[in-house]
């Protein structure tokens, strides 16, 4: 067959697949923290009043400049442009389906529920402190995981002294809570 009759994809479609960042559970809300969904808002806010238009002005100059197949400027331009347009994408529809949880509303401080601070220790006595977020505000380095992650998975509805079970891809290891806190 042809190729003048064969679909090629230009990757956009797989490409927002890929960025389409972490995955729901099927049939799960995407609750987010009112931090997580400011976050989220001024990140969309920087790409479309700040970044996206200076890459524009970056192409556009780059595209009066003659050749666009040599043009440096002009093909890096256009794939950052992908890229922020692809990111837009998909904050637009994250937001559209996030679900604000405030965790300082939390009736039952005695229990570790979505938006909690939590204090446990593990089977070779190290000591850690996590606050269980939404999957789209996750940030490892700040200590903030996500409800769905093993982690939180296993602490979720534990109270203080409690011992949970976390399944780990080398069998299941204990956990013991030993604080909990909402912010």
């Amino acid at each position: 067959m042809s190729k003048a009759f064969t679909k090629e994809s230009s990757g956009d479609e797989a490409d927002d697949e890929a960025d389409a960042g972490p995955a729901l559970p099927k049939g799960a809300k995407n609750y987010i923290t009112p931090e997580g969904l400011e976050r989220m808002r001024a990140e969309l806010k920087q790409l479309r009043s700040v970044e996206r238009p200076k890459v524009v002005e970056v192409v556009s100059w780059a595209a009066g400049n003659g050749d666009r197949s040599e043009n440096g400027d002009y093909i890096y331009g256009k794939r950052r442009l992908r890229e922020i347009d692809r990111r837009i994408r998909f904050l637009l529809k994250r937001l559209e389906i996030a679900e604000p949880v405030d965790p300082a509303l939390q009736k039952n401080r005695a229990q570790v529920f979505f938006g909690a601070t939590v204090t446990y220790v593990d089977e070779q006595d190290v000591e850690r402190t996590v606050r269980i977020v939404g999957v789209d505000e996750a940030r490892i380095e700040q200590a903030e995981i996500s409800w769905v992650s093993p982690v939180a998975r296993a602490l979720l509805k534990a109270r203080v002294g409690d011992m949970v079970e976390m399944r780990t891809p080398t069998g299941r290891e204990s956990l013991e809570v030993l604080a909990i806190r909402y912010d």
